[in-house]
């Protein structure tokens, strides 16, 4: 959920037993299941998350990053915290808190306010804009053929 260059856009949908998260970067969805089924101790790249209730905000626990993509290099013992908690019909009060004794010398928290945008879909994440290779190389193309049979290329 840290922000980057582009691709920040969000859906986060609620059903019974679980929440997800689609991200507009990469297409990826996090599962967040909200009930007390054990943990499968697999790594993934975006680890294994659990979530509950505190009132009006969700608590979401998750461990089990594989150790290539764990957050800022952490170790496999990292346990991310996060809060998502309504502040208002269109704001979420997000913070994730980073607890890795391995890695660093205390727990440390983030925070900032997630918005929501009708305006803002989440878009297709595809290298596509000023993409002219596919135009280019078959006009390269079509000149060379026009070149060896004597004539020019309109």
């Amino acid at each position: 959920m840290m922000p980057a260059i582009y691709g920040n856009a969000y859906d986060i949908t609620q059903a019974p037993g679980l929440v997800a998260i689609r991200y507009e970067m990469i297409h990826e969805t996090r599962i967040i299941r909200l009930d007390s089924t054990p943990r499968t101790g697999l790594r993934s790249h975006m680890g294994e998350a659990r979530g509950h209730f505190e009132g009006d905000t969700l608590v979401v626990e998750t461990t089990g990053f594989d150790p290539r993509s764990a957050y800022r290099n952490g170790s496999p013992k990292m346990k991310l915290t996060e809060r998502f908690k309504p502040i208002s019909a269109d704001k979420i009060d997000w913070s994730m808190t980073v607890d890795d004794p391995e890695t660093w010398t205390r727990p440390w928290t983030f925070g900032m306010t997630l918005t929501a945008d009708p305006h803002q879909p989440l878009f297709e994440y595809a290298c596509h804009e000023g993409n002219y290779a596919m135009r280019n190389i078959l006009s390269a193309a079509r000149a060379e053929e026009a070149a060896s049979a004597g004539g020019s290329q309109k």
